[in-house]
């Protein structure tokens, strides 16, 4: 769905509010101060605060379903090549959407809000439907194992990215790197998540391996 600047710039504002403040915690009229609009150009827009979540999560899945149904028609690439993209966009998404993510994350812990786990559940379920479309294009091109657990591939990918996002304070200590410039650290951090996640992905889903 193509959203207008004014779309934009109240989804942008609802995920910074959600991410630190909860969904619960977070008002329409929050949202529309921090915003610079009026509560009813929100109702125009969205229709209500969990209207607008879904569109939120709607927005962030749509890039990754885009990049599939490419990557799919892309005949230059290996299947094996294929995910190794997808692996690299997977971080830098999360690198570059925190606030989304931490809302992710968040809301599946405290798990009071039975609308949100629903999204995140109907989002979860997209994605694996777009990345299994990848993985048996693999299978068909015999180029990966006829049995691959696309859940546990994709936790192993998400729960790897976010679980050192979490805890990148404490990767900077055990591994003496807190004089190390903030841009630096993030491109280290990158690198080094893309290694390890490839390295994975290569032995899970290649016959060689």
């Amino acid at each position: 769905m193509n959203y207008s600047d004014k779309q934009i710039q109240i989804l942008t504002t609802a995920e910074r509010l959600f991410s630190s403040n909860g969904f619960d915690g977070t008002s329409v009229r929050d949202i529309a101060d921090e915003a610079g609009v009026n509560i009813a150009m929100i109702s125009y827009y969205f229709g209500s605060k969990e209207k607008l979540m879904e569109a939120l999560f709607s927005r962030r899945s749509e890039d990754i379903n885009m990049q599939i149904e490419s990557l799919l028609h892309n005949e230059q690439m290996s299947s094996l090549q294929k995910m190794e993209s997808l692996v690299d966009s997977y971080i830098e998404r999360v690198m570059q959407k925190q606030q989304f993510f931490k809302i992710m994350m968040c809301e599946q812990v405290i798990n009071k809000n039975p609308a949100i786990i629903k999204l995140i559940g109907e989002m979860k379920k997209r994605n694996i439907e777009s990345i299994t479309k990848l993985i048996k294009d693999g299978q068909q091109k015999k180029e990966f194992k006829k049995k691959v657990d696309v859940l546990l591939l994709m936790n192993t990918l998400i729960g790897c990215i976010t679980q050192t996002m979490l805890t990148l304070e404490y990767y900077q200590e055990f591994n003496d790197l807190q004089n190390v410039p903030q841009d630096q650290f993030f491109e280290q951090i990158k690198q080094k998540l893309s290694i390890h996640i490839k390295f994975l992905f290569k032995a899970l889903l290649n016959y060689e391996a």
